[in-house]
């Protein structure tokens, strides 16, 4: 078998199991990965300098395909309501194939971390069937010095092999599906099959450390990070398309990560080396530090339309998907830590792009709102953003991030409250959707307001607004900030119709009530009463 890289030369894909390959590729890095990309016939070199890869028909994550082994160790530790389970049996027969269906074949290897903190992280192998696939995870993750791969020892390991497809009777998995992503925590093995999204095995190492780290005190979170000049440290929360990554990437504040953090005793940690950022309608104008990051040697574009004779990518186009995403490493953002590590934060911000036009720009939240909008998760999805979606439809995705809980979301919910008022840490929930009417009507909160209003977060100037409480949500909105249009802090004044604000306004209200119907045994008194006015909705 041929071999080429550095390795440790005991620990080496025999170990696994991984016998008869035609040769493994260890811990390539950006340029002899290129050649074999293009060599490969996987991608191809765009303008700028970056590498473009298509996924075909998966252009995201597939949730409903994501499985757990069931086992000693997570039947009775796994929120069972929100994973899929998979046999023991099952798991074996997959892992005894995929291991059979790579004889032969070419693999590329990459040694990597997953968390910053050496107290918290876990030492990953991946094995890729594409060599773009080995560039995209070696740019997402934390890259060892090259000196320490010669002793690397793996604690997880991760196979991705699209080529390989499920078979529903001898592995578990959906029926017809030819998708399957299977993870196994007790032994700390994941194997990807039948999908290109890149984004999946990513999300494998941030799903496993969510299992593992709350045991040990530690809150894993989807959100990203950054810290200022005094070192008074930040937490964006939001789903996809409300601007995490955007307003954590702030010219004046240090990133510490734009996707996936730890929240320990000691402070707060990134789980990554990279960034992984939505890139439709990028420009340099609006976002110039990613457009930077994003156009040149070493970053992997996925699904970005580029001109066949140019080769300059067309970041306004959807022609593949709305998803389009560019992966680079932390590196790549000029003011980014080094480190990946800084102190307890001061601020969280939760992020709602909500398509209703209801939400205040900024609210102060308590802490007990705090943990019902953690526990709720909302923004709301638009036409086009998913096959098949018309109109405006509510998304709650608990925790800001349900695909990747193995653990009853309660248990973070009460992980990340107990550190909030621990470190007297304030809260806010922050509106990037729209004003003056719901989607389609209104239009998109302009960015410039909520940089605006999240930086007088930040620097502590908001807290010395007037406040009114909101008398929907019940929690604190300011009535005036400097440079800021009042109207566009009051929604139901941008609106030209009332009547219609207050009939959505109690919609949504109704809407939150009724997805937090399956927490309420799991909070406290307090929590359940920082809910939208009851009384609002009933009237």
């Amino acid at each position: 078998m041929k071999e080429t890289g550095l390795r440790n030369a005991a620990f080496g894909a025999d170990k696994f199991g991984l016998k008869d390959l035609g040769a493994v590729h260890w811990n390539l890095t950006e340029a002899p990965l290129y050649e074999h990309a293009i060599r490969n016939g996987e991608a191809t070199i765009v303008a700028g300098g970056a590498l473009g890869a298509e996924t075909g028909h998966h252009t995201g994550r597939s949730p409903k395909d994501k499985h757990t082994k069931v086992d000693q160790l997570t039947e009775s530790t796994v929120w069972w309501d929100g994973n899929r389970k998979q046999s023991q049996e099952h798991f074996d027969n997959m892992l005894q194939d995929f291991l059979a269906h790579a004889k032969g074949k070419t693999l590329y290897a990459q040694d990597l971390y997953g968390g910053a903190d050496p107290k918290y992280r876990i030492k990953v192998r991946v094995y890729t069937e594409y060599a773009w696939h080995s560039l995209f995870i070696r740019q997402l993750l934390i890259r060892p010095d090259r000196a320490e791969l010669a002793s690397f020892m793996a604690d997880m390991t991760i196979i991705d092999m699209p080529s390989f497809k499920p078979d529903h009777k001898r592995h578990g998995g959906r029926e017809g599906s030819d998708t399957q992503v299977a993870i196994d925590f007790t032994r700390k093995i994941v194997l990807i099959c039948g999908s290109s999204y890149a984004g999946e095995m990513k999300k494998s190492v941030f799903t496993t450390l969510n299992f593992y780290l709350p045991a040990q005190g530690v809150m894993p979170m989807h959100c990203s990070a950054n810290v200022g000049k005094d070192g008074d440290s930040a937490l964006f929360f939001g789903l996809s398309g409300t601007g995490k990554t955007t307003l954590s990437a702030d010219p004046n504040r240090t990133l510490i990560g734009d996707d996936e953090t730890g929240w320990s005793p000691d402070g707060i940690f990134n789980f990554e080396g990279g960034c992984y950022a939505k890139c439709i309608k990028l420009s340099q104008e609006a976002e110039p530090m990613i457009w930077d990051a994003t156009n040149r040697f070493g970053a992997v574009l996925e699904n970005v339309v580029y001109d066949a004779e140019t080769r300059i990518p067309d970041y306004n186009s959807d022609k593949l998907t709305e998803n389009t995403r560019s992966a680079y490493p932390l590196d790549f953002i000029p003011n980014a830590s080094r480190s990946g590590m800084a102190g307890h934060p001061k601020n969280i911000i939760f992020l709602t792009a909500d398509a209703y036009g209801v939400m205040p720009p900024i609210a102060k939240l308590t802490p007990a709102q705090a943990m019902y909008h953690f526990l709720s998760g909302y923004t709301a999805k638009v036409a086009g953003t998913e096959k098949g979606l018309v109109g405006v439809e509510p998304e709650f995705s608990t925790c800001f991030g349900a695909p990747f809980l193995p653990r009853p979301p309660a248990e973070y919910g009460r992980l990340l409250r107990d550190y909030i008022a621990k470190y007297k840490v304030d809260c806010w929930l922050v509106n990037s959707g729209w004003t003056g009417g719901i989607y389609g009507v209104g239009s998109r909160m302009p960015i410039k307001v909520t940089r605006a209003l999240v930086t007088g977060a930040l620097d502590g100037s908001l807290k010395n607004a007037t406040f009114r409480t909101d008398k929907y949500f019940g929690f604190a909105v300011p009535t005036a900030v400097p440079g800021i249009d009042t109207k566009i802090l009051n929604p139901d004044q941008t609106w030209a119709d009332p009547k219609a604000f207050d009939e959505t306004a109690r919609k949504l209200v109704g809407m939150f009530q009724k997805n937090f119907a399956k927490y309420e045994k799991t909070v406290d008194a307090e929590v359940r009463a920082a809910a939208p006015e009851v009384r609002m909705a009933a009237e």
